[in-house]
């Protein structure tokens, strides 16, 4: 038992010398295999010759904000290069390759891209350098890196909301022009992978692809660059429910009105400055989240067409209230013209003995004797005198429901009966007009 314990004991701190004097020998050989320090890393491969073909191809992880205050878009991806190196070539008798991180990076030759356009950029470091480095016995070099940037994208807003918008993030190369280092998606349009998971809440993603181009400096010359061109849709949905919906909803309540009786002052002016008011500080709340643009938004055109409704149908009431203003002077007129051609105003407290009452003695004190009526033609005269009168009171009376039900037509103006017509119709137009352009 003791033999056997002893023997383990040797095996073990064998297995660790072992172990230990490997990792120092696979430590040497790694610099003889990679030859790091026999080489001038600060130049590219094949210096002097043709230019050396970096392909790459790109993971988009996320799509992490829009904004369309700052015209910019964030984006995390994984950024993959691939080119050939010859001074990193090494003998392997299993054709396999070798993994390093971002340590060795600092020590050779890497592709010097970088995003054109690009505001903020970075590398993540958590928990270390997010950066891959794979070298193949052939000289063939794999260098992945993942990278959060936010670019610059030139939005139109034309037609917001319902617009859609193209983004691009540019990839060149910043020192090596196109005689130097040609830049190329390696795959074509398979180079660009997106995540399935990506979605933003206000845009529908509808698709990816790529492109490539030259760019021309004029002090330095020709680059190779390349793009990830993006669409946007942006869901209307939202704006539905914030904007468009409570602008008709104002609309249509400035149209209550024109039910209101005209001589209701204070409701109908009431009514009419809140949905002015109301309209304004949705047209203010809308702006104050967007940019400021020199052009004309689709939702400003609706806005303000909206607005104006609401600002028309104020008018309207103030074009009521001034013609009827001006009729009740007209009546006026024609009461005092009418009183003063009547004469003496007639007598409703006759007696039917054919005397006079006291009051009807006191409205008569103020007439001539010549005025007054004989006592002999007095029977006759009274007698003619009422019945009269109570023919007078009769059709008075008729005039009187006929006149009460007149009134009652006239508290609803011409102009608002037109009113209750020609407005609906008009903005149920405009809409048709309107969603058939932008929709």
């Amino acid at each position: 038992q003791r033999h056997w314990t002893n023997a383990v004991a040797v095996f073990c701190s064998h297995i660790f010398k072992k172990n230990h004097d490997l990792t120092k020998a696979w430590k040497g050989k790694t610099e003889q295999l990679l030859r790091v320090d026999e080489h001038d890393f600060t130049m590219r491969p094949a210096f002097g010759g043709p230019a050396i073909p970096v392909g790459v191809d790109v993971q988009v992880e996320s799509l992490d904000s829009i904004s369309e205050v700052d015209m910019d878009f964030t984006m995390t991806l994984y950024l993959r290069h691939y080119w050939k190196d010859e001074r990193l070539s090494f003998p392997s008798t299993n054709n396999k390759s070798m993994t390093f991180d971002g340590r060795l990076v600092k020590k050779i030759w890497v592709p010097d891209v970088f995003f054109v356009h690009s505001k903020r950029s970075f590398i993540h470091d958590t928990t270390t350098d997010n950066i891959m480095l794979r070298v193949f016995p052939d000289g063939h070099v794999l260098y992945s890196m993942r990278v959060t940037v936010t670019a610059m994208c030139n939005m139109d807003f034309s037609r917001f909301p319902l617009d859609s918008q193209t983004c691009s993030l540019e990839l060149e190369s910043y020192a090596y022009t196109d005689e130097d280092l040609m830049l190329y998606w390696k795959n074509g349009n398979e180079s660009l992978k997106t995540d399935e998971k990506i979605s933003l809440s206000q845009f529908l993603i509808q698709k990816f692809h790529t492109t490539s181009r030259l760019a021309f400096y004029s002090s330095t010359g020709w680059y190779n660059r390349l793009y990830i061109n993006f669409t946007l849709r942006r869901h209307i949905f939202f704006f539905l429910l914030q904007t468009y919906f409570p602008a008709t909803l104002m609309v249509m309540l400035s149209w209550v009105s024109f039910w209101i009786d005209r001589r209701a002052v204070p409701a109908r002016v009431s009514l009419g400055i809140t949905t002015v008011l109301t309209m304004s500080t949705i047209i203010t709340g809308v702006n104050a989240s967007m940019p400021r643009v020199s052009y004309i938004k689709a939702v400003d055109i609706y806005l303000w067409v909206s607005f104006v409704f609401v600002f028309l149908s104020v008018l309207e009431y103030a074009a009521v209230n001034y013609l009827t203003t001006v009729q009740e002077r007209k009546e006026r007129k024609l009461q005092k013209r009418f009183s003063c051609s009547c004469g003496i105003p007639h007598s409703k407290s006759m007696m039917l003995d054919g005397n006079y009452s006291e009051s009807d003695a006191n409205s008569l004190a103020g007439y001539t004797r010549n005025q007054m009526v004989p006592e002999e033609e007095k029977q006759e005269k009274i007698v003619v005198h009422l019945a009269m009168s109570n023919e007078s009171n009769s059709s008075r009376k008729r005039g009187l429901k006929g006149h009460v039900s007149l009134r009652i037509i006239q508290n609803t103006h011409a102009i608002d009966k037109y009113s209750r017509l020609i407005f609906p119709g008009t903005y149920i137009f405009f809409n048709l007009i309107y969603w058939s352009v932008f929709s």
